[in-house]
C-alpha cells in the first residue's frame, strides 16, 4: 500500500455495525508472541493489505515508565479482519520489531506506523507516541485516537477526557460474563506490575512473559474495535475532522523536546473543544 500522505478519508466506516460479542471482539485469546526476526517478517506480511474501512489495525503498548524516560516491553496489535491478537516483543526484538522486512513486499512495520493511508487506532496516543519517537524514531501517520473520539460524541462537557477503563465500562456493551472476565483479568494483571499495588513494572520485561500479564495487554486490545465503532457511527462529519487532526496534533506534540506525558493537563480537551 502507498506511503504517500495523503489525508485520510475522515468518513470511512461510516454506518458499520459495532461488532458483537460472538464475533470473538471480547473473547481474547492469549495472543501470538512475536520474538524473532523471523516471526516479524511473517508478521508484517500480515499486517501490509490490510483493508482500511472500518481500520484494521488497533494498538496498545506497554512498558517500564513507557515514554521517553522508560522504556517499550510489549507492543500488542490487533487485527481485526483476523480476530486475532500479536504481541510484538519489543523488549526483545529492539529496532528489528521496526525494520525487519517483509518477505513479499520489503516493507517493514516501521513503514506501516509511518503511513498515513494506513489507518491506526491507538487510545490516547500521546505516551505512545513519546516512546515509539524518542526509542526508535518513529513518526506514526495515519492515527485515529479513541480517547478523542470519544470527546467528540459527547453531548455534555468536553473539558475533560476519560480514560479507557471507563470507556469500556460505559461503551463496550459487554455482557455481564463478559465484563466480570475483563475486570478480573485487569485486576490480576494491575496487581503485578503496580508499584503501590505491590507490584513491578518489570514484570513486562520477564520471560518468559507471565500468563496474567499475557492476558492483561491482550484484552483491551480485542475492545478497541468495539469503542471505534461505537463512537465513529455517531460522529458528524466536522467531528470525524476534528478527530483526525486532534489526532495529528498530539502525534506532534509528543515528538517535541519539552513534552512531559504525566500531570493534570493530559486530562484537558484539545484547545477550543470544550465550548463547542
Amino acid at each position: 500500500m502507498s506511503t504517500s500522505t495523503t489525508t485520510q478519508n475522515p468518513n470511512i466506516g461510516a454506518n458499520l455495525p459495532i461488532p458483537t460479542e460472538n464475533k470473538g471482539t471480547n473473547n481474547p485469546d492469549s495472543g501470538d508472541l512475536i520474538d524473532t526476526a523471523t516471526a516479524m517478517s511473517a508478521l508484517v506480511d500480515i499486517l501490509d493489505g490490510q483493508p482500511n474501512t472500518p481500520p484494521s489495525l488497533y494498538i496498545d503498548l506497554e512498558g517500564v515508565y513507557l515514554s521517553r524516560h522508560g522504556t517499550i516491553s510489549i507492543l500488542q496489535i490487533y487485527v481485526l479482519p483476523r480476530r486475532k491478537a500479536y504481541l510484538i516483543d519489543v523488549h526483545i526484538l529492539g529496532e528489528k520489531a521496526f525494520s525487519t522486512h517483509s518477505s513479499t513486499t520489503g516493507r517493514t512495520f516501521k513503514d506501516i506506523l509511518e503511513s498515513e493511508t494506513i489507518p491506526k487506532v491507538f487510545f490516547d496516543v500521546r505516551n505512545d507516541s513519546d516512546a515509539l519517537f524518542s526509542h526508535f524514531q518513529i513518526r506514526l501517520a495515519g492515527v485515529q485516537d479513541l480517547q478523542l473520539m470519544e470527546l467528540a460524541t459527547r453531548t455534555y462537557s468536553r473539558r475533560v477526557v476519560c480514560g479507557l477503563a471507563r470507556c469500556i465500562e460505559r461503551d463496550a456493551a459487554l455482557s455481564t460474563s463478559a465484563r466480570s472476565s475483563w475486570m478480573a483479568t485487569k485486576e490480576r494483571g494491575t496487581r503485578l506490575f503496580a508499584p503501590e499495588r505491590g507490584g513491578s513494572y518489570q514484570v513486562f520485561n520477564e520471560r518468559p512473559l507471565n500468563e496474567e500479564i499475557r492476558r492483561y495487554c491482550v484484552q483491551d486490545v480485542h475492545l478497541l474495535p468495539r469503542l471505534w465503532a461505537h463512537y465513529h457511527g455517531k460522529l458528524t462529519k466536522d467531528w470525524k475532522r476534528r478527530v483526525l487532526e486532534a489526532s495529528r496534533d498530539r502525534v506532534a506534540l509528543s515528538q517535541t523536546p519539552g513534552f512531559n506525558g504525566k500531570g493534570q493537563h493530559m486530562a484537558l480537551a484539545p484547545a477550543g473543544w470544550s465550548w463547542m
